[in-house]
């Protein structure tokens, strides 16, 4: 295999693109291995005064989560939400965010986000951890993104997430979300902002199994839960399709009768994660690693669609507007690859 060297004069600021991408990509492990160091070491080598904190806290993290699904009400603090760091890691694709409806701050919102790819980087960045564009287009609107309930367990990882506003996509923890007050007057709205958007990666790691480049691939069909949550909390749905999601990274073949992802899928219905063996590009070649590829990503939000709400959702209701969310996001995909994709004649969606 031959290797593509990258050139050894670069700018600084590429240069500190890549360290902060480098960090960013890394983060989920970095963060269960610190947290499991910290409390294993309190617990074994702590005296009687850490042992007793850390005890105290953990079962604090247990009491909250039940209590309030470790969900921050707010936007949080938000220089973990916004901030020259966070703005590195954007422009290091870059990330764009494209508005082509309003987003009235008068009700709650599901968007509904394709496709996962491996890290579902475009909407973490721009609903996550690089907020400043999202307040600019959709003024009033909390952005929220949702991810594994089991995140939230483990100890001092679920701060952090939490400072970037994430939050579980249990069914307790989007009902508080989505069932909050839209009165300027409410005590949950002093902070000016009326509304919550909760960003979910509807094909989850089934989806992120069949990402490569190129290939648009949804998991959808059989996917109606979080159209029920939509109906249950009254909150319309927003398609949202980011372009270039799946180009960032490639990862090992495993079609779906290869012995790979045979395991990928035992794994996946054991602990609700997918283990993916990623390909990027290393810190200075563009052959091999685990950094993501510079490759543009365009994450374009859709026109709301509005649900009728009701506590007992119809079967056939439920499927009449998941068909509509199907039908707006084939509509994003055509309407824009030509626009947002390098090859967008051999680009097809394809939903599963």
């Amino acid at each position: 295999m031959k290797i593509e060297w990258a050139p050894l004069r670069v700018p600084l600021e590429r240069r500190i693109q890549i360290l902060v991408t480098a960090f960013f990509t890394s983060m989920l492990l970095i963060l269960l291995s610190v947290s499991f160091l910290l409390v294993a070491g309190s617990l074994i080598y702590g005296g009687l005064l850490v042992r007793s904190l850390m005890v105290t806290y953990l079962a604090y993290v247990f009491v909250h989560h039940k209590k309030t699904q470790s969900v921050v009400d707010g936007n949080g603090w938000m220089i973990t939400r916004t901030n020259p760091l966070h703005r590195h890691y954007r422009d290091y694709f870059p990330v764009e965010l494209v508005k082509t409806a309003e987003l009235p701050p008068t009700k709650n919102y599901i968007l509904a986000s394709f496709p996962h790819g491996i890290l579902g980087t475009g909407i973490g960045i721009n609903m996550g951890l690089e907020i400043s564009k999202w307040l600019e287009l959709f003024p009033q609107v909390r952005p929220k993104l949702g991810t594994l309930d089991q995140h939230f367990h483990v100890p001092f990882m679920r701060e952090v997430l939490r400072c970037w506003g994430l939050v579980s996509v249990s069914k307790e923890a989007l009902i508080r979300m989505l069932s909050k007050s839209n009165d300027p007057k409410h005590k949950d709205n002093r902070d000016g902002f009326t509304s919550n958007a909760v960003a979910i990666l509807v094909g989850g790691a089934q989806e992120a199994m069949d990402s490569h480049p190129g290939q648009y691939i949804l998991t959808l069909k059989n996917r109606k839960g979080f159209v029920r949550m939509a109906i249950r909390t009254g909150s319309s749905i927003v398609p949202s399709f980011s372009f270039g999601e799946v180009d960032i990274f490639d990862q090992v073949a495993n079609p779906p009768s290869s012995l790979l992802r045979r395991f990928q899928d035992f794994v996946k219905k054991l602990t609700g994660v997918s283990p993916l063996i990623p390909v990027g590009r290393g810190f200075f070649n563009y052959t091999f690693g685990f950094l993501p590829f510079r490759r543009r990503i365009v994450q374009v939000v859709g026109a709301p669609i509005d649900v009728v709400k009701s506590d007992q959702p119809d079967s056939q209701y439920v499927d009449k507007v998941h068909g509509q969310v199907i039908e707006a996001l084939e509509k994003l995909f055509d309407e824009y690859k030509d626009k947002y994709l390098e090859n967008s004649k051999s680009a097809t969606l394809v939903v599963h």
